[in-house]
């Protein structure tokens, strides 16, 4: 599979001497994994805060690739899709999966060995089972009353 993300020409771990704010462009889209957790609907307990993922994915979410379909112009489509950003990160943090480079990173956590900026291999995020490759379900195939059917447990 070819990498979609250029991290080509990039410092050597970058991310391990680097804080978040102070990083290229390049460098900070090179942290996301491709995983695909991020475009999975999620469930927020007004009560308590807690986010819970779903297996429900976007309808720009592309389940073989587990890239978004439409990446440069999504908030055409999905205006609440969130354009994470080293500043607004404090922000949406809690809601992020567990396994995401940019959430890891920001409360100083080391990355995973199957991350492709360690792996050198883009398949390894799916190698790990760690993606939602060819495990969601399309949000127009179901009704948001039955998202809860749907959550999954993180790490997955």
């Amino acid at each position: 599979m070819s990498d979609p993300i250029d991290r080509s020409g990039l410092r050597p771990r970058f991310w391990e001497t680097t804080r978040l704010d102070r990083m290229t462009q390049k460098e900070w889209e090179a942290l996301c994994d491709g995983c695909g957790k991020c475009c999975l609907n999620k469930l927020e307990d007004d009560e308590t805060g807690e986010v819970a993922l779903t297996r429900v994915a976007c309808r720009l979410f592309d389940d073989t690739t587990c890239r978004c379909g439409q990446y440069s112009i999504r908030q055409q489509f999905v205006p609440e899709c969130i354009s994470l950003k080293p500043h607004t990160i404090e922000r949406h943090a809690y809601w992020l999966p567990e396994t995401c480079a940019y959430k890891l990173l920001y409360e100083g956590k080391p990355l995973y060995d199957w991350h492709p900026l360690i792996s050198g291999d883009p398949q390894s995020v799916h190698d790990a089972g760690v993606s939602m490759q060819h495990r969601t379900v399309p949000e127009f195939d179901v009704p948001e009353d039955d998202w809860e059917e749907h959550i999954i447990e993180e790490p997955t």
